[in-house]
């Protein structure tokens, strides 16, 4: 009977887990509404200057303010590991929703900002703890689920912008309230399906610590960290400054706006690609492909002339943009003990490499003009290839039975 039981076992621990599309499709759903509400700000800025006639110093303060909360997301992974994660990504929607709608109503600059600091609180309580949830109803397709999950995202940011717009145009900024009856929704609907679902707990201490979770994890994040700002370089001179690069050497604005489209489109194809294809070839291998890729394109996108530079730009968001989940993936797989703390120690690093480096490359462009930002960002691209070479061995593939 015992040798039974261990045949029995061994051959369900060869099939991989299964991966629940319905659960998956339904958060890469919701972080798409979600994120539709974050997108608010940008587009509807021009109205906020003029109804509380504001300098552009004081504009500025409010993007900061909304993303200020991203510097406690190891905070509020290490709650998020203690409670229960499905909590969080339940009821973020709604308090996303609920300020982002109330923005046209609010009296005075002051009652702005808390608004937004509200909302920058729960796009942390959403994207910190949901690649958990993710990990948990992926099985051992996880690279797959962060890809489905990473698009809804990517989607956001090109709809949001014209939600805002659209609504403003519809109702007028004073009235966009009910447009938070879809952030509401969506967290009715998640309580529904996720209410009885426990989040993916894995075995360890109960009441990990931010120290004990950063030296379990110390060996991953180490070099993520390195490769977040090697790629840092390349992600900003192509997603801030490539209209104003495209503009300042065709002077076709209207060329300077597709090029981002392209890219970003190009991304949105990368990140579909990129966590399923890690499932099957590993999460190394992905991301080494993409990191030595991307700094390849963009050099020879900078350096080639004619319309087959935008060949080589679309294969630059492809594989530039297509590391995220896989990251991801491999941030969630090695996390014993606390996966929520160890993704927002990930995401932490992610925003302030992100928000400095965007400063650097500024600065970098006006010193020696964009063109040579472009050349010396690809080639501390391929400063990554040293930092994925220091990640485990141990890529978690799913063995296809022939």
């Amino acid at each position: 009977m015992q040798q039974e039981i261990e045949s029995d076992n061994s051959k369900s621990n060869s099939i991989p887990e299964r991966f629940k599309t319905k659960a998956v499709l339904l958060l890469s759903a919701c972080h798409f509404v979600h994120d539709v509400y974050s997108g608010f700000l940008s587009p509807l800025l021009p109205l906020l200057i003029e109804k509380f006639s504001l300098t552009l110093v004081r504009a500025g303060l409010l993007s900061t303010v909304m993303q200020l909360p991203s510097l406690f997301n190891p905070l509020i992974g290490l709650w998020a590991d203690r409670i229960s994660v499905r909590w969080f990504i339940i009821l973020a929607p709604s308090l996303t929703a609920i300020p982002m709608s109330l923005i046209g109503l609010a009296p005075s600059y002051g009652m702005l900002l808390i608004l937004l600091f509200i909302t920058g609180i729960s796009v942390s309580l959403f994207h910190v703890p949901s690649p958990t949830l993710i990990a948990g109803v992926s099985g051992a397709y996880t690279g797959r689920g962060m890809s489905f999950y990473m698009t809804g995202g990517e989607l956001a940011r090109a709809v949001g912008p014209l939600v805002a717009v659209g609504g403003v145009s519809l109702l007028g900024l004073e009235g966009l309230y009910p447009l938070m009856v879809f952030g509401i929704a969506s967290s009715v609907w998640l309580f529904f399906t996720f209410k009885d679902v426990p989040a993916k707990h894995k075995s360890g201490s109960t009441h990990p610590s931010l120290w004990s979770t950063w030296m379990e994890m110390r060996h991953i994040l180490f070099p993520l960290m390195a490769i977040l700002v090697s790629r840092g370089f390349m992600h900003a001179v192509v997603t801030t400054f490539l209209p104003t690069f495209i503009e300042q050497q065709s002077g076709n604005l209207w060329l300077a706006g597709i090029s981002l489209t392209l890219v970003e489109t190009a991304g949105v194809v990368g990140i579909i690609s990129a966590g399923s294809l890690s499932d099957v070839l590993g999460r190394r291998r992905v991301l080494l492909f993409s990191l030595v890729g991307a700094p390849f394109m963009l050099l020879s996108f900078v350096w080639v002339d004619g319309w087959f530079r935008f060949v080589l730009l679309v294969l630059t968001g492809f594989t530039l943009l297509s590391t995220t989940p896989v990251m991801l993936a491999i941030v969630q797989e090695n996390s014993t003990n606390s996966p929520s703390a160890a993704n927002g120690i990930f995401m932490m690093s992610s925003f302030m490499a992100r928000s400095a480096i965007t400063v650097i490359v500024g600065l970098l462009g006006d010193l020696i003009g964009l063109k040579a930002t472009y050349t010396l960002s690809a080639f501390l691209g391929f400063g990554a290839i040293p930092f994925i070479l220091m990640l485990p061995h141990g890529d978690k593939k799913i063995q296809k039975k022939i």
